[in-house]
């Protein structure tokens, strides 16, 4: 399957060297922290989560300002429909863009909770 950036998805030509490029290179095409977010390159895949996008020529704010809007886009509907269940919720996104990479993995936290006392 080839799965498209959302630069690519909805053709707005503001990823590095597009054709809008001179009117700023979108932040989802210099998200470094989200690289290879499901299989997309830098945040092309991941963008709902990236402030200061543009959708529909206007310019988006924070996740919190956006993210109703964004669940109604054909871009994120079709990532998630794409990705299934290995689907990253905006969560662990936010967590990446902040810190690097997801402070619980969810493999992780179920190892972890396996080897705790209170369970078996």
């Amino acid at each position: 399957m080839n799965k498209r950036n959302c630069w690519e998805f909805m053709k707005c030509g503001r990823q590095m060297s597009g054709h809008q490029a001179h009117q700023g290179v979108c932040p989802t095409a210099t998200a470094v922290k989200l690289n290879g977010v499901h299989g997309g390159l830098l945040g092309g895949r991941a963008c709902w989560v990236v402030q200061g996008t543009k959708c529909n020529g206007e310019l988006q704010g924070s996740f919190s300002d956006k993210y109703k809007s964004c669940q109604r886009c054909a871009f994120y509907k079709a990532v998630m429909a794409e990705e299934g269940t290995k689907f990253i919720l905006s969560p662990i996104l936010l967590e990446r863009l902040k810190f690097g990479k997801a402070a619980v993995q969810p493999k992780q936290f179920d190892r972890d909770r396996e080897k705790t006392p209170f369970t078996g």
